[in-house]
């Protein structure tokens, strides 16, 4: 029999969550983006780490892209988040597969390699989404 007592006000206090330490968490969709993006990381990570991929610093470009798409707004943000989830939606079976195989004592670092690849090229099309600063390329004058 479980002796631990009922109270709701004693509730645990979660101080940080591990890899999400960087996003603030809110009501709004922006917030939403950061912690969808965090967590296709996270997964993307541990592809990574079963593709024998060596693991490196985020770029300010990956890092900081919710809040961007998010200052971008519009059809580019609506195109974000569905880029988001599709990724998600591709990454998630596949992890599962990658997991099951490891777990089974195969190496997965082929097909991990594979999924490691389509992740980073869906990724970095999702980072065009977000349009150049209007100084970073100079209109040329006639």
């Amino acid at each position: 029999m479980d002796t631990t007592p009922n109270n709701p006000d004693r509730r645990p206090q979660i101080t940080m969550l591990h890899g999400l330490d960087h996003l603030e968490f809110g009501k709004n969709s922006t917030s939403a983006i950061g912690m969808k993006w965090s967590a296709l990381h996270d997964a993307a990570a541990v592809i990574g780490s079963l593709a024998e991929v060596p693991d490196e610093p985020m770029p300010p470009t990956v890092r900081d892209f919710p809040a961007a798409i998010g200052d971008t707004g519009g059809w580019r943000r609506e195109a974000a988040e569905q880029g988001i989830d599709d990724i998600s939606a591709v990454l998630e079976p596949g992890l599962s597969a990658l997991l099951a195989a490891h777990a089974a004592g195969a190496n997965p670092a082929v097909p991990a390699l594979a999924l490691w690849r389509e992740f980073l090229s869906a990724r970095d099309a999702l980072l065009l989404l977000v349009p150049p600063d209007e100084g970073e390329y100079p209109v040329p004058t006639a």
